[in-house]
């Protein structure tokens, strides 16, 4: 059975090009695995919704949304503020 969501992706893109994949029907799971590669700086290919391939603003959408929420972390914990503080003071998502 297809999955919802696919996100081809490369860990250490400087090391080396092995493409992987990650699978989920969770879409909260593929912002929050966005999330973890945009942190550790892998090469995001491709983002695919029931096998087709995301658009470039829908891909980009969901990119927005995980950087969003990972500078929205890194502020809580730098400012000792809540999701709402980071969200009133900086804009970004909660």
């Amino acid at each position: 059975m297809l999955k919802q969501f696919s996100i081809d992706y490369v860990m250490l893109p400087r090391q080396n090009n092995r493409r992987l994949t990650h699978l989920t029907d969770d879409p909260v799971e593929a912002e929050e695995f966005l999330m973890h590669l945009l942190m550790a700086g892998a090469s995001i290919g491709e983002i695919r919704h029931e096998g087709k391939p995301l658009s470039g603003h829908q891909f980009d959408r969901m990119i927005r949304v995980a950087a969003e929420r990972v500078a929205s972390l890194m502020l809580q914990k730098s400012l000792g503020a809540d999701a709402a503080q980071a969200k009133d003071r900086f804009g970004f998502a909660a």
